[in-house]
């Protein structure tokens, strides 16, 4: 089997457990500066490190942006904090800023550098010229095509190639935005975004009077500047061949409902892929699990060359098709239930679909008994977050996902 790393996005330690049980090899999180994502839930010194030893011993890895660009008065904090990052013994820091860059390969020499896509990489000769300032891997920028990945990786060969695969797509070009600074103050290139590109926006024109006249797309609204979502699924051979060696999932803002479909697909098509080769485009099964969860309609982006047509006209995104019932705290391999944490409401009689990495994956379960933690009997699951005994023949584990089609 080739060595592809999937790599999913992690806001906080449930969603770094909850990435790395569906299948994922490794995940990127930030911590509680330097990051381009400011209002995730992100991670403390102290849990950075209990995020790694968890990793570590699975196997796994572990990444941390420190992808800002940095201003005069970062430097000194940056400095102590690639030093805790060496510490710490993180499989690489994500980092954009040239500044930034050259500040860890003088404080931390140890510590793993990996290129951020922000930093905008497009050719080979500048992949070249990472390489030999000491990075390890390069995020390419997402304007890339299989075409150039390929001749990029074929030209430098052992530098590592990571590219996203899944998720949602900015607007602006490498994500270096500042339309939300203009609308809010507050600066994307610094971990504050407001996705200001994914808002409903009129535009006006004068007529021949003088007098405006509003232009809308149609009586939705008007989405200009709202991207489609990546959705690389079935190019994983293309990936693969062109040297691609981590496959990285976008969001770490999103639920831990979002990362448990998404990981899952990705993990089965890809093992899918090794076992069976382009075969497993044909079974309709991954795409459909991706449609489960909120996401816009689908785009390769610029995978296979230009597209103007990435553009989300029609709404800011979709809910899905599905909804994410409850969650598994604790299996029933010993006992004839699984205790379950309730988050959105179900009554006895109703059928719930499971989302797991095990055989257990897409099997339904009809509520027949349900009980409080007391065992008294429970016909309708209403009270938010309740733990409940679900009493079912089929195998669940802790940290698997009851769902129902909405």
């Amino acid at each position: 089997m080739k060595n592809i790393e999937l790599l999913s996005p992690a806001g906080e330690m449930s969603k770094l457990k909850t990435a790395l049980y569906y299948g994922a090899d490794a995940v990127y999180i930030g911590g509680k500066s330097f990051s381009l994502r400011a209002l995730a839930g992100n991670f403390t010194n102290e849990e950075i490190l209990e995020a790694v030893e968890y990793a570590h011993a699975l196997g796994k890895k572990v990444y941390v942006t420190v992808n800002i660009f940095g201003r005069n008065a970062d430097i000194s904090a940056a400095e102590e904090y690639f030093k805790f990052l060496e510490s710490a013994k993180i499989d690489g820091a994500i980092i954009s800023d040239t500044g930034l860059i050259y500040t860890a390969r003088t404080v931390a020499p140890n510590l793993p550098i990996n290129l951020s896509t922000q930093a905008n990489t497009l050719n080979y000769k500048t992949v070249e010229f990472w390489k030999n300032f000491g990075v390890k891997r390069v995020i390419l920028a997402r304007e890339l095509s299989a075409k150039e990945i390929k001749e990029i990786s074929e030209r430098v060969p052992d530098m590592e190639v990571e590219t996203f695969i899944h998720g949602a797509m900015c607007i602006s070009y490498s994500g270096r935005c500042l339309l939300s600074d203009y609308r809010t103050g507050r600066s994307s290139n610094r971990g504050a975004c407001v996705q200001a590109c994914r808002w409903n926006y009129e535009i006006r024109e004068k007529d021949s009077n003088g007098a405006f006249m509003e232009v809308e797309e149609d009586e939705r609204g008007t989405y200009i500047l709202n991207s489609k979502d990546l959705n690389l699924l079935n190019y994983i051979k293309e990936l693969d061949e062109a040297g691609v060696c981590s496959f990285k999932i976008e969001g770490r803002m999103k639920s831990e409902y979002y990362l448990a479909t998404v990981v899952n697909a990705y993990r089965r098509a890809i093992d899918a892929y090794f076992n069976e080769g382009e075969k497993y485009k044909e079974n309709p099964l991954y795409q459909t699990e991706l449609k489960k969860t909120a996401h816009r309609e689908f785009t390769t982006a610029y995978f296979l060359g230009d597209n103007d047509r990435t553009v989300n006209y029609d709404d800011s995104q979709s809910k899905g098709t599905h909804k994410f019932i409850a969650s598994v705290l604790e299996g029933n391999e010993d006992r004839d239930y699984a205790l379950v944490e309730m988050r959105n409401r179900f009554k006895v009689g109703d059928e719930l679909e499971v989302l797991s990495p095990s055989d257990s994956f897409n099997k339904i379960i009809k509520v027949a008994r349900l009980e409080d933690a007391k065992g008294v009997t429970v016909e309708d699951a209403k009270l938010v977050q309740q733990k409940l005994r679900l009493y079912t023949d089929i195998k669940l584990s802790a940290g698997d996902i009851l769902r129902v089609q909405i």
